[in-house]
């Protein structure tokens, strides 16, 4: 068999442990044959690959990024479409997919699964935002990078007795926000589930800073005030048709100054939670599910996706991972809640 491989969307640490994991089980185990797709849903289109033989994944399971690229294309657009997605895979001798991605590449695997194409999927985001899984690889690293970074804000923060804000990603559920600001000690965690009034963020920010702590404040880039219908975007939409998001910490920011009279800054955490290398936790979990994603292959079992559950790698379907998103539950966020202010 001869396996097409993607990742899909945006980067994340640990893609390349999972080519690395498939690629070996594959080969050695299961008489697999391997190639890239250059870019993610790009590449499938246009037929742009490189092959994937042992040597081209010794030793990057330690590296991030992904060593055949990404991109945010949709594969109805265009030249794109299952017909002559599956004309192009023909062509070049590719039995099946294995893809490697979000909310975004795996419906895109759905619709092309419902019509006949060979595809398996591998879970991705750092945002754990994926149902059907109890964690994705890529979100371990997010929040040790997150943390590390709070850490660093809250010594600047008490030097200068000011509030800090540090925005981390988050679209449109709260877990990383959640378990880095818990682990950074935040004041307050404000996060996508859970509409927040600016009264009571300036009444954690106050209470904070009467105790003589210099007050951290921790936001989900898809946080909505209770006064807003939406969450900040000015930057137009992504290929899916998605708004990007960022930039709500720049605007809480002055807001929690004015109404505390605290001065107040603000830090995008952005990219960088995505870059740099994986931990050894994602390391391991991407290995699994690489090696998984190649068992899924060998079985045809089309239309599943590898997952977490507790320690175990199990077999979800694409249907039941995309059925809604993960998000945090109520009593998550009450249990962190008790640490505000």
């Amino acid at each position: 068999m001869r396996i097409g491989i993607l990742t899909s969307g945006g980067d994340c640490p640990g893609l390349n442990a999972v080519i690395r994991g498939a690629v070996l089980k594959g080969t050695e185990i299961n008489g697999q044959e391997f190639v890239g797709f250059r870019d993610g849903w790009r590449g499938v289109v246009a037929g742009d690959i490189i092959d994937l033989p042992r040597l081209a994944v010794r030793g990057i399971a330690k590296e991030g990024g992904t060593i055949i690229g990404t991109s945010r294309t949709n594969p109805f657009e265009g030249d794109g479409g299952p017909e002559r997605i599956q004309a192009t895979l023909d062509r070049l001798g590719i039995d099946a997919i294995i893809a490697i991605g979000g909310e975004g590449t795996l419906a895109a695997a759905k619709r092309l699964t419902d019509v006949g194409l060979k595809i398996v999927g591998v879970p991705k985001t750092i945002d754990n935002d994926l149902n059907g899984t109890d964690y994705t690889f890529g979100f371990d690293t997010a929040i040790e990078i997150a943390t590390e970074a709070m850490d660093r804000l809250r010594t600047t923060g008490d030097s200068h007795s000011r509030c800090m804000v540090a925005e981390v990603m988050g679209r449109h559920v709260g877990w990383i926000a959640l378990h880095s600001g818990m682990a950074a000690g935040a004041h307050a965690i404000l996060i996508p589930e859970q509409k927040t009034s600016l009264e009571q963020i300036g009444a954690w920010v106050r209470s904070a800073a009467d105790r003589g702590r210099a007050p951290l404040v921790v936001v989900a880039e898809g946080w909505v005030p209770n006064h807003a219908d939406d969450a900040h975007s000015e930057r137009g939409l992504d290929a899916f048709g998605r708004p990007r998001l960022g930039g709500i910490g720049e605007r809480l920011a002055p807001m929690i100054e004015e109404l505390t009279g605290i001065e107040t800054r603000a830090t995008t955490l952005g990219h960088i939670q995505r870059g740099g290398v994986p931990t050894a936790y994602d390391r391991v979990l991407a290995t699994r599910l690489g090696m998984a994603s190649s068992d899924l292959a060998q079985d045809g079992a089309w239309g599943n996706m590898v997952s977490l559950r507790g320690t175990e790698i199990e077999r979800v379907g694409f249907e039941e991972a995309l059925t809604a998103l993960k998000t945090v539950p109520q009593h998550r966020y009450d249990e962190a809640a008790m640490l505000f202010g």
